[in-house]
């Protein structure tokens, strides 16, 4: 029995000495979401909540750190929608005026890559009203790729979640610059 106690003891020392730094960032990533999703009616909290945590660095990041992975999120979003945009231009099935508006989508996305690529440039030299620019183009990119599709009457758009996820990890990275300049993380 004594053998076991310096075990069972070490073990917890362990988990609690594991699990301060997520509860950290995790009280960090909740209050952030709650504040912004409370100031913008384009965040939904849940989604920004596990966008965030789903970012590898994000269990030791600082709110600046959570800035440079919304940008991320943001890349990583905008350049597999590319992605799938091409894989959806492959198939033959699309009528004429589908087809267009995944080619127009397809450039409005690849005009976006250099968009974030340069919004995290501006991020990493603290501007951040130039940060804003970039990633405002980029949410404009995607209410414009979803606009095409209603433009005519009964044609659905195969990317509306795509382009959704999109402009609400756009707002949230707008938002978490307005917290950033303002001096409150």
């Amino acid at each position: 029995m004594k053998l076991f106690y310096p075990f069972f003891a070490l073990f917890h020392l362990l988990f609690v000495l594991m699990t301060i730094p997520a509860t950290e960032s995790q009280s960090l990533i909740n209050s952030t979401c709650k504040n912004i999703a409370r100031n913008d009616p384009n965040i939904n909290f849940n989604f920004c909540k596990t966008s965030l945590q789903a970012a590898p660095a994000s269990r030791c990041a600082s709110l600046r750190g959570l800035g440079m992975i919304s940008i991320r999120l943001v890349r990583y979003n905008v350049t597999d929608t590319r992605c799938h945009i091409k894989q959806l231009l492959r198939n033959r099935k699309w009528d004429p005026y589908t087809k267009q508006c995944l080619s127009d989508c397809f450039e409005l996305y690849s005009d976006a890559i250099p968009s974030v690529k340069q919004a995290m440039r501006y991020y990493n030299d603290k501007r951040f009203d130039d940060v804003n620019v970039q990633i405002t183009s980029i949410m404009d990119a995607s209410t414009t790729c979803e606009d095409g599709f209603k433009e005519r009457k009964g044609v659905v758009s195969p990317l509306t979640k795509r382009n959704k996820d999109v402009f609400q990890l756009s707002a949230i990275t707008l938002s978490a610059m307005r917290v950033i300049q303002r001096g409150t993380g």
